[in-house]
Order: structure tokens, then C-alpha cells, then sequence
């Protein structure tokens, strides 16, 4: 019998992100506290004498097996051959690290070793993060990854209004680069704690996000009619609401769901380690 290696990649979630500078090649410096919530694409390996890819899902459409790929790119990083099936249950483009999640998955699902730190630039900034995914606060480039307290129960709400937000364009759009980082608390003692402290960090990328799809400002409205806390991630256009606890997560997954059925909603538990 053939066995296939399965794995989860989960959606990366910056539940904040402040830009605090710019390196003379051009690229951000970054602050952001990162999360992982138990909902995202699957990649399943099954053994073959050479590399192939095939891509189902709710949005398979438009994705491309060209090798340029960051699923394809990650097996060509680590030299690892296999039959691989990528099912994307995220939307593209979506500030959620769907690309880099799948090549991370790829990466576990293929070998037993972590791939060197030409990663960064092969295949990408959040790859280390979505590599061990789990929560850590994430500075430098993506490349500085740092434990985190530990995080009280809590269920998010991610909503994308159906639009992908070129990051490049949300980048040039931001007026300015030199921002304070975070500051991040000994301990948080509760959910009530957590999303107070979360309230008073940011996402230097959400206004610059809005003018290039503004609307990311109704999926932010939306969200915080019931939300203890509404945010974009990442460069977006996907944003997520903090619940105490299971049911009010999914109430408002299904409100949402009935007043947009266009947009993508989906409930989940954040992973606490």
C-alpha cells in the first residue's frame, strides 16, 4: 500500500503588524505578533519517482502548476521528489500566508528537517513562521522569531470580501515606514486582558490596505458589530474577529454568512502554543 504524508497549513494570522523600518535593499522591517487558527489548506505527499502537483478546492481556479509555484518552488528547495496534492480551502492573496503556509506544509510533508535560511529568499518572509507553525512574535524581515505568553482560549472569525490585495501596492501606498514596535506584556490574564492590550497596538498596513480596496473597511464594520476586537491581516484583504469562546464565533460566522454570502467566512480556534 502506498502511504501519503498529510498536513495541515494553517491560516498565519497577524493579529498585529507594525512597520518599523526600511533596510537599504528596499524591504520592511516588521513587529507583528502571529497566530495560527486550526482552518486552512491541505497538502497531502504520496511517494513518486519525480515531482508533480494538483490543486483542488474552492479555490483551486486560477492557481497555477507552473514551476514558479511556491509549492513546486519549496520541493525543488529541499531536493525532495513526491506526488503532491495541494487543496486550497483559503483565498489567494489574502494577507493569511496561504502561499507561504502551503510551502511550509510542503516542506514538513516532504522531509524531516527544516529547510536553511536561503528559505527567506526562496520562498519567502513568512515561511519560517508558517514552518513551525505556532504562535511567536515575528521581527526583522520575518527571519527574527521569538516566543510569546501565552494565550488565553480565544476563537477567531476570518472574513476575505472576495477581493486580493496586491501587497507591493499596499506597501506603496503607506506614508510612513518608521513606526513604533510593539509592546508586548509580561503575561495576559484573560481574553478580556488580551484584547484590551490588542487594541492598542495596530496593523500599519490596514489604512494603506483600505485605499487600495476600501472595501476591506466594510468587512471591518461588519466584524465589529459583535467582535471583542476587528483587525486586518497581514497586507490583507482578510480580516478577523476575536470571541471569547466557540458559539459567539460561530454566530457571527453565520451572520455574516447570510448577509454576504459572497464574501468567505469560516470560524476557528486559535492554536494557544
Amino acid at each position: 500500500m502506498t502511504h501519503s504524508n498529510r498536513h495541515l497549513a494553517r491560516a498565519k494570522i497577524n493579529l498585529t503588524l507594525h512597520v518599523t523600518g526600511r533596510r537599504p535593499d528596499g524591504l520592511h522591517l516588521l513587529d507583528s505578533l502571529v497566530v495560527f487558527a486550526e482552518v486552512g489548506d491541505v497538502i497531502e505527499v504520496t511517494p513518486a519517482a519525480e515531482v508533480s502537483l494538483t490543486i483542488d478546492g474552492p479555490f483551486a481556479q486560477g492557481l497555477s502548476v507552473a514551476p514558479d509555484n511556491l509549492v513546486l518552488r519549496a520541493a525543488a528547495h529541499v531536493g525532495a521528489v513526491g506526488a503532491i496534492r495541494l487543496t486550497k480551502v483559503l483565498p489567494v492573496s489574502s494577507g493569511i500566508g496561504g502561499g507561504s503556509a502551503d510551502a511550509a506544509a510542503t516542506v514538513r510533508a516532504m522531509v524531516d528537517t527544516l529547510p536553511d535560511a536561503r528559505s527567506l529568499q526562496v520562498l519567502g518572509a513568512d515561511v519560517p513562521v508558517c514552518l513551525a507553525s505556532r504562535t511567536a512574535r515575528m521581527r526583522g524581515i520575518g527571519e527574527v522569531l521569538e516566543a510569546v505568553p501565552d494565550l488565553p482560549p480565544c476563537w477567531v472569525v476570518l472574513v476575505n470580501p472576495g477581493v486580493g490585495v496586491s501587497t507591493p501596492a499596499v506597501f506603496r501606498a503607506l506614508e510612513t515606514a518608521d513606526n513604533p514596535p510593539m509592546e508586548l506584556p509580561d503575561s495576559f490574564a484573560d481574553f478580556d486582558g488580551f484584547t484590551t492590550w490588542l487594541g492598542q497596538q495596530r496593523n500599519d498596513l490596514q489604512e494603506p490596505a483600505c485605499q487600495v480596496a476600501p472595501v476591506i473597511r466594510d468587512a471591518l464594520t461588519e466584524l465589529g458589530r459583535d467582535a471583542a476586537l476587528a483587525r486586518m491581516s497581514g497586507s490583507g484583504a482578510t480580516c478577523f474577529g476575536l470571541y471569547p469562546n466557540e458559539a459567539a464565533a460561530r454566530r457571527a460566522a453565520d451572520r455574516l454568512r447570510a448577509g454576504h454570502p459572497d464574501w468567505w467566512v469560516a470560524a476557528a480556534p486559535l492554536r494557544r502554543d
